[in-house]
């Protein structure tokens, strides 16, 4: 860590995930234990994104100075000590062009006045894929900052209770969603037993099966279809090359096919099928 950076924020984006304090208390300390300030940023970027010489960020309202006596205990503790918010200031850059676009960046500057105004030397953003496009913007908008302006350094934690992310194993979150899905599907089950009927589970994961896959592992689901399942077979005849359409009946038909053989060669009438999200 570079000599120069006294004074480290800390913000969390996006949806909630557990562990999101034992991320952020493990995270604070570790930068206190090395002789640096640490601040956390309350509510993501909400705050930040409305700074101005007119309103200033206000401590225990808009940020927290993080102590160790503060952080004792929080690893463990429900909720995100920080709170968390989905604002972007990064929202209206798509592209590098709209980094030259001062009405587009305004958003970003205010957020690096803001960080600036607290003397912040570097952030930490946790967040998903939208928090992750917007610390990379955050960086790009600085690159075009004046020469000799102040450069605010960013690290980005991955959190999705999704997993989808690419160049990591297992993103923190991901283990609990498992393990509370799962055990709601396995309570689920004793009603569909009792009264021989099937449950639908829709679970979160617009891209990948990650999530929808392991809940019904744990679960004991009878059935699970994710959208890598819909492969070419299970394509309706208007899809495309860039716009693949579901054939929900045969969709449909492959989940009745699953309840038939359960009943006749069985002799069960009852189950669980668990569906992601992506397929919408």
């Amino acid at each position: 860590m570079p000599n120069d950076i006294k004074k480290v924020a800390l913000l969390f984006s996006g949806g909630p995930a557990p562990a999101a304090n034992a991320v952020i208390s493990t995270c604070a300390i570790s930068f206190i234990n090395n002789g640096m300030e640490v601040v956390g940023i309350r509510h993501g970027y909400s705050s930040l994104i409305d700074y101005s010489k007119d309103r200033p960020l206000q401590e225990g309202q808009d940020y927290l100075n993080l102590t160790e006596k503060m952080l004792r205990r929080t690893r463990s503790k429900q909720g995100i000590i920080i709170g968390t918010a989905r604002t972007n200031p990064g929202k209206f850059v798509s592209s590098p062009a709209d980094l030259e676009d001062p009405e587009k960046t305004a958003p970003l500057q205010r957020t690096y006045d803001g960080l600036c105004s607290l003397g912040v030397d570097a952030l930490v953003s946790i967040g998903g894929d939208d928090t992750l496009k917007t610390a990379n913007k955050f960086k790009l908008f600085q690159e075009r900052l004046p020469e000799g302006s102040k450069q605010i350094p960013v690290v980005h934690v991955p959190k999705t209770i999704d997993n989808d992310y690419k160049g990591i194993d297992f993103t923190f979150g991901y283990f609990t969603a498992v393990e509370t899905l799962g055990t709601e599907i396995r309570n689920l089950h004793a009603d569909a037993e009792a009264g021989r009927s099937y449950f639908i589970v829709e679970s979160m994961g617009r891209s990948a099966g990650w999530l929808a896959y392991g809940a019904a592992i744990s679960g004991e689901a009878s059935m699970v279809i994710s959208v890598e399942d819909i492969t070419d077979d299970y394509l309706a005849p208007e899809s495309t090359a860039t716009r693949k359409v579901m054939d929900i009946d045969k969709v449909v038909g492959n989940i009745v096919k699953m309840m038939r053989y359960r009943q006749e060669k069985q002799g069960k009438e009852y189950g669980i099928v668990v569906l992601a999200e992506g397929l919408a």
